[in-house]
């Protein structure tokens, strides 16, 4: 199988590791890919939300399968391309995108699905922010409408903060907030059939404890030990087969990969988002501890045969993830600084890129993606540290609690 992977980042590193491991993938190109990705795939260049350009690298290449791993990409309508030109491609269509593309159609359809969320108001002027501000009141939760990397929330008990955040984004979603830990569950889903993976936690805050600004993410580790034995099932039933009927009912079947992020409340498991894509970091670890062949898994998704598909297995263990971030994330990424260390095995590139001398450089926000696996989270996460610790990046960043309250036994539901 000839495979295509579309994405720059640290999920799609993590992709590229799983894809070339898959004995039934025989070639795998990436496009435009990453120096880590450049060590397991063919790299070319592309235009990644260029729907045309995509589609004919694609049959340029022979392609048996796309994997379209980012989400603007995906709402740009690069999978609707792909499969305009008969490639079976992983990912969904422009218009099932929009579950991530566009906060307020996800609560609208989570609301005909009767899907566990919260309460939450569609805003576009000043006045009715302030009266969902006010109705919902603090903690406030405002999300940007359309895409913004993984920053568009803002969480805080500022209503001056709350106020500024929705006027700097337009159109926003204010919801109630969520009490409870958080998870991630990813489902590859063909439409109908659907196969949820290893549920993960990750880590949103830039500092330790919690505190400081929104990331796209710090790090992540799975499993979760103290997640309740009926959580996977009860999302499946409660949340995913509703969801999946409700797109197919409005004629815009969801075929990818559904990203459901989860709080844990008192009341049950409530949906914070949906993403049409794989998430990072928590891709890295899931991935890590995927035993089936990813290659066949998702193209099964692609293919409209995933009911065929057998069940998936997995490695013993657990796996941790630590991202090293450049200096002044996630402000104004400082990008430039030559990175030493990057060479290890578990080391998945995020953010870099190759100077004309093959230094290898910061070139974004989120650089590294340490990954481990051990025997349990307490050795994944030494191994993850120690990997860390070799890492060379001047005003690198990084979380030193990672997993920390798991392997402490310090999360409650």
């Amino acid at each position: 199988m000839r495979v295509l992977l579309i994405g720059s980042g640290g999920r799609e590193h993590a992709l590229a590791v799983g894809l070339a491991a898959d004995p039934s993938v025989d070639f795998l190109a990436a496009a435009p890919g990453n120096p880590g990705i450049a060590q397991v795939a063919s790299v070319f260049d592309v235009t990644a939300t260029d729907p045309a350009s995509v589609a004919a690298l694609a049959v340029e290449l022979a392609a048996d399968l796309v994997v379209v791993g980012p989400e603007a990409p995906l709402v740009a309508g690069v999978a609707d391309a792909v499969r305009a030109k008969g490639i079976a491609c992983f990912g969904p269509s422009a218009a099932a995108a929009r579950l991530e593309g566009s906060k307020a159609f996800a609560k609208d359809v989570m609301a005909a699905a009767g899907v566990p969320t919260a309460l939450s108001y569609a805003c576009t002027r000043a006045d009715e922010v302030d009266r969902a501000l006010g109705e919902l009141g603090a903690p406030y939760v405002v999300k940007n409408d359309g895409l913004a990397a993984g920053k568009g929330v803002v969480v805080t008990s500022s209503l001056d903060e709350a106020r500024r955040h929705a006027g700097e984004c337009g159109k926003v979603v204010i919801e109630q907030y969520l009490s409870g830990p958080e998870v991630s569950l990813f489902v590859v889903t063909d439409g109908t059939a659907a196969v949820p993976l290893m549920p993960a936690q990750d880590f949103k805050r830039l500092g330790d404890g919690d505190e400081g600004p929104n990331t796209g993410g710090m790090g992540a580790y799975a499993p979760l030990p103290w997640a309740p034995d009926d959580l996977v099932p009860r999302v499946m039933r409660e949340t995913v087969e509703p969801t999946l009927a409700e797109m197919r009912a409005r004629g815009i079947p969801f075929a990818g990969l559904l990203y459901v992020g989860l709080a844990l409340t008192p009341d049950g498991p409530k949906v914070i988002e949906f993403n049409a894509r794989f998430g990072d970091p928590e891709t890295q670890v899931v991935l890590a501890l995927l035993a089936t062949p990813l290659g066949g898994l998702l193209n099964a998704a692609a293919t409209g045969k995933l009911a065929e598909h057998p069940p998936l297995s997995w490695h013993d263990g657990a796996a941790v993830t630590v991202v090293v971030a450049s200096a002044n994330y996630p402000a104004t990424p400082r990008t430039g600084d030559v990175i030493t260390g990057a060479e290890a095995a578990g080391v998945i590139h995020s953010g870099t890129a190759r100077r004309a001398d093959g230094a290898l450089i910061s070139a974004g926000g989120r650089v590294l993606s340490v990954t481990a696996v051990g025997e349990g989270l307490a050795a994944a996460r030494d191994a993850a540290y120690a990997l860390v610790d070799g890492i060379r990046l001047d005003g690198a960043q990084f979380r030193t609690d990672i997993a920390l309250g798991a392997v402490e036994d310090r999360i409650t539901l």
